[in-house]
């Protein structure tokens, strides 16, 4: 989902034209002409691969790219483009056969070395990809991010045109599930090059090799739409001819489509959660995910001291916020990684389970006050001001309001305020250290710990806290290399990392997010993966009954 990846409302199908909002087709018109409408709840910040960072941008790639695998329900990688895969005995070389009917939407066709290109490109430091560090366990990726060599060193090769093979650094048992991810899907290099630094900034300087094309976006747009690719390998299972995009972040005016029957799904959020919750077409959608606080370390405003972000995370009432705000199955969180990401190698165990930190995310106001005031002394200061800064999304807006009456309430003597701005600027705000404290979220990447804890070791691309702990780098880096192929040493390492990371109160996680949608019952065949969030229309379809 990037630091950035969750803009929280999820994708959902509109099909109107309400509050100024223009939506292009009817959905009697889907019966016919399999078109249908959604909406993002926030702006596209990019359809690079490389750049991708938040969790609507995500779900366009998912439609228009196709990588050697892709996801299930489930999480679980499945066969897209690799049509055979044969591992090594040593599990550390994987040799791809790839699909030979491939092909991108200007008709050339899509070869191993579209894949070397973009896998060579996401990790050269000079395109400054978030991502990078799915490549980490990839020979020679680490020594290219560092700059220490070159991309062409990377442990990927065309062997053939169709066959790729990866040379590993050390055994990945998740390994498939990376290679599902967006950034590892091929690029083709003399249109990349083409377009140069505009490569995925709109639909024109984009290419596709997916199930969609993208028409009409131009970077800073509200509407555009996938149209279905004629080009696409599997092109025969795509019944969609058309998806029509409108950015709405107001969930009143989604709930007022759905109610005259001009949307075909909606994300429930706060009172209608509550009040919908037994109506005939709510589907409930678990999701990997944690929407939390992130301190900017650097800024020597008092957020540098572990007390005063303990306190903070001590102030508020989860439990009040996931029940008489949220009402839409949300449950506070207190970890980094949520539940039921993954269990002991025992089977015995959640992840979650095994590493609550007491005293790090609980509601106790008393001993807030008491830490915020020794953190005060400890920085030198009478008061604490931070500006904590969120997307405009409507629902993001009243989970941090009610933060702020929380804080206020409960510490006096740190003056918040809040910046309201969109999904993409946040972004842009947070990866520039340009921010106090952003409210944000991260959904699994992969059903494993490592792809929510991998952002904070302290030469993470994806850290912009600016906090370093040695203890912590040094058990992701055992977690990689030398327990890689022990399990249970490999999840004692993570679990280490988690509770150092609580414990310090780096981020602050607040609650792990539920959906709930409302769904036409004629719409058919969304894939919905429980573990990132992601929605994919490949199979989707609308029924006359």
């Amino acid at each position: 989902m990037g630091i950035n990846k969750i803009g929280w409302q999820t994708a959902v199908l509109a099909t109107s034209v309400i509050a100024g909002i223009g939506v292009v087709t009817h959905t009697a018109d889907a019966k016919a002409k399999q078109v249908i409408s959604t909406y993002s709840s926030t702006e596209i910040s990019s359809l690079d691969t490389a750049k991708a960072t938040e969790l609507n941008a995500f779900t366009q790639l998912d439609n228009i790219t196709e990588g050697l695998y892709v996801y299930d329900s489930k999480g679980r990688p499945q066969k897209a483009l690799a049509q055979k895969t044969k591992i090594s005995e040593d599990k550390k070389t994987y040799t791809i056969d790839i699909r030979k009917d491939a092909k991108w939407s200007n008709g050339d066709p899509v070869t191993a070395a579209d894949f070397v290109f973009a896998w060579q490109r996401a990790v050269d430091p000079k395109t400054a990809s978030e991502y990078a560090y799915l490549f980490d366990n990839i020979e020679n990726a680490k020594a290219i991010q560092d700059g220490e060599k070159t991309p062409d060193t990377l442990g990927v090769k065309a062997t053939d045109k169709h066959q790729l093979q990866i040379q590993l650094v050390a055994p990945q048992e998740y390994f498939k599930m990376i290679l599902a991810r967006e950034t590892l899907a091929p690029l083709n290099e003399k249109f990349v090059e083409q377009q140069g630094d505009k490569y995925g900034t709109s639909s024109k300087t984009t290419l596709y090799n997916g199930p969609f094309v993208s028409k009409g976006w131009s970077g800073s747009t509200t509407q555009w739409t996938l149209n279905k690719n004629p080009y696409y390998w599997d092109k025969k299972h795509v019944k969609l001819s058309k998806i029509n995009y409108s950015v709405i972040k107001d969930p009143s005016t989604a709930y007022n489509l759905y109610q005259t029957k001009k949307l075909d799904q909606m994300t429930l959020v706060g009172e209608q959660a509550q009040q919908l919750s037994k109506h005939k077409d709510v589907v409930k959608r678990n999701l990997a995910a944690t929407s939390y606080l992130q301190y900017n370390l650097k800024k020597n405003n008092g957020l540098e001291n572990a007390k005063i972000r303990q306190a903070i995370s001590l102030s508020i009432n989860r439990k009040q916020l996931t029940e008489r705000i949220l009402k839409n199955g949300s449950k506070p969180a207190a970890g980094f990684v949520p539940r039921q990401v993954a269990t002991k190698p025992n089977g015995k165990e959640d992840f979650y389970d095994a590493t609550k930190v007491k005293n790090t995310a609980e509601y106790k106001p008393k001993l807030a006050k008491k830490l915020f005031a020794e953190g005060l002394k400890e920085v030198g200061k009478d008061k604490i001001s931070a500006t904590v800064i969120t997307a405009d999304a409507s629902a993001s807006e009243q989970v941090a309001v009610f933060i702020q009456d929380q804080l206020q309430k409960n510490l006096p003597k740190l003056e918040l305020t809040l910046q309201k701005v969109p999904q993409k600027s946040r972004i842009a705000s947070v990866n520039a250290g340009n921010f106090d404290i952003s409210f944000q979220g991260w959904s699994a990447d992969f059903a494993d710990p490592y792809t929510f804890l991998q952002i904070f070791p302290s030469d993470s691309a994806q850290n912009h806290t600016g906090w370093k702990n040695e203890a912590y780098d040094q058990a992701i880096t055992d977690s990689l290399n030398k327990n890689a192929a022990n399990k249970t040493a490999r999840w004692n390492d993570l679990v280490k990392a988690e509770k150092i990371l609580m414990k310090d109160q780096v981020v602050t996680p607040i609650y792990q997010t539920n959906n709930e949608d409302l769904v036409n019952p004629r719409l058919k065949g969304i894939g919905y993966n429980q573990i990132n969030g992601h929605y994919s229309y490949k199979l989707a379809y609308v029924t006359g009954k």
